[in-house]
């Protein structure tokens, strides 16, 4: 008995020192594995369209990077998407949009998305269809236009600023079909989505072009039949920001991100690259 004894004991002796080795070795595996989790960079996932916006946002990579933030960039085609996912929580932030736009969807969908900085502006372009030269639009000339209220609103503008329609005094950003005041040519609009604009243009007579779209689809600013006045409301209104939701606007990674899109890096890839049809806000 005596001798089962003192075995239990020295069983129960080496189980415990074993348990105690085993609990310093996790403590020693769960402090190292802390401290290199310390050590990885802040991810950060933003939402952006492909062109230009993804193509910038592979510029700001190795400088973030630089900075300790690793950024996830996630291409989206629509816009309706980069918000939701904000929204959602699978995007950090979204680089798509300019705040009228921002405005108008918090506005219809009850959210609280916020800016925190812009980086550049694309200027909307009149580009040709069947007709070549705006002297050339006929008598009800069709004009694709982008369908949502904010870009029909700069459409519009454009088309004012070149003479081919009157808006009311005041109008503005705001301005919709109503405002028009003279259309002596009663040109009719035919309203598509943005990403629809450039493919339409062989069955219409000409169509306002965002920036963006105009890019992807292969066109150059510079064949532009108008361009919007780079020193005009549009360009003081419609630039392209960081969005983010309310509570991650005071966030240190993404106001990094946004300094370093803000810096002269960016701008110089900007100017460089788009030929006129982005333009850096800063730097």
């Amino acid at each position: 008995m005596k001798n089962l004894f003192k075995k239990a004991v020295a069983t129960g002796l080496i189980l415990a020192l074993a348990g105690s080795f085993a609990a310093c070795s996790n403590s020693s595996s769960n402090g190292s594995e802390q401290g290199a989790g310390s050590a990885e960079a802040k991810v950060l996932k933003v939402g952006a369209n492909i062109t230009p916006h993804s193509e910038i946002l592979e510029q700001a990579k190795p400088l973030l990077e630089a900075k300790g933030i690793k950024l996830e960039i996630v291409q989206l085609e629509d816009s309706i998407t980069p918000n939701t996912g904000v929204i959602e929580g699978s995007l950090d932030a979204n680089y798509f949009q300019h705040v009228p736009y921002l405005e108008q969807f918090n506005a219809e969908n009850g959210s609280t998305l916020v800016s925190v900085g812009a980086v550049h502006y694309e200027p909307f372009g009149v580009y040709a269809g069947k007709v070549k030269d705006l002297k050339d639009l006929g008598e009800g000339a069709v004009i694709a236009v982008p369908n949502n209220v904010t870009n029909e609103a700069r459409a519009l503008l454009l088309l004012a600023q070149e003479g081919i329609i009157k808006l009311k005094d005041g109008a503005g950003i705001n301005a919709t079909v109503e405002d028009i005041t003279e259309n002596p040519k009663n040109v009719q609009f035919k309203e598509l989505a943005p990403e629809q604009l450039v493919a339409s243009l062989p069955d219409v007579d000409v169509a306002v072009i965002n920036g963006n779209y105009a890019i992807e689809g292969g066109l150059h600013v510079s064949g532009a039949l108008a361009v919007e006045a780079n020193d005009g409301l549009a360009a003081q209104t419609y630039g392209n920001i960081i969005a983010t939701s309310k509570e991650k606007e005071n966030d240190e990674a993404i106001k990094t991100l946004v300094q370093v899109l803000q810096g002269p890096e960016i701008a110089k890839f900007i100017k460089d690259k788009y030929d006129g049809a982005v333009v850096p806000l800063f730097g």
